[in-house]
């Protein structure tokens, strides 16, 4: 069953997207999208104060193995190690009932 992953951060003063584009960089570069991965897409959302990342999967374990072994290293190398700043304030998987136009 597809799922998707959310991450949530809050909107601070600085409205870059230069760690994000960095890490999304790292990913993508020379990569085919990987293996399970239906969509990806990314904003801002003013209306709840947050940034949001979100990704559909064909299964949980897909996205998981994913963001294990693929974003966090990313994430690490961009940073420079452990991931500073605040964490998501919303970050998990739930099942989706239906998915189409994909």
């Amino acid at each position: 069953m597809a799922v998707a992953f959310i991450q949530e951060f809050a909107i601070t003063d600085d409205r870059g997207t230069a760690n994000y584009d960095k890490v999304n960089e790292r990913l993508t570069e020379n990569q085919p999208a990987p293996e399970g991965l239906l969509i990806h897409f990314a904003g801002f959302d003013d209306e709840d104060g947050v940034f949001r990342v979100v990704n559909v999967w064909e299964t949980r374990e897909q996205g998981q193995t994913y963001f294990d072994e693929h974003v966090m290293p990313a994430v690490r190398a961009v940073l420079g190690g452990a991931p500073s700043g605040a964490p998501p304030t919303r970050q998990g998987f739930y099942e989706l009932h239906h998915v189409t136009g994909l």
